[in-house]
């Protein structure tokens, strides 16, 4: 003969399997602590100097000794790269951390379209007439 569950019975065990998973699940989507040690600000700071060496490198530092442009619009458009750039990097730890997520997107791409707008004013090809 076949025993019968109650309805309760199933509950119970749900529930407490539920609670389980649950718990696992949080464990799984806490990001784990960073180190805050010398050594580790030290890592992450010659990171970002990479990244903004190369960009002077690419926005044409050499520019004003191989052409002749005059310095001024050269620093100019580097800064105006160095507002992308960073807007790029907002964008980047906005997606990585889990606060202030919307924010820091949205003023990542407030940065680039700023930036984009720059860029063709320094070209003096205007987008607004």
């Amino acid at each position: 003969m076949v025993k019968h569950r109650r309805l309760s019975d199933n509950l119970e065990s749900n529930s407490n399997e539920n609670d389980d998973k649950s718990n696992s699940a949080l464990e799984e989507i806490s990001p784990p602590k960073a180190p805050t040690g010398v050594k580790s600000i030290i890592l992450s700071g010659t990171k970002y100097a990479y990244i903004i060496t190369a960009a002077a490198l690419f926005s044409g530092i050499f520019t004003p000794l191989t052409l002749g442009v005059e310095t001024e619009e050269v620093i100019s458009g580097m800064l105006v790269i160095f507002l992308g750039l960073g807007g790029g990097i907002m964008i980047f730890l906005g997606i990585k951390n889990q606060k202030y997520t919307t924010i820091m997107i949205c003023g990542g791409l407030g940065m680039m379209i700023l930036s984009l707008i720059l860029i063709f004013q320094v070209a003096q090809r205007s987008l607004f007439g």
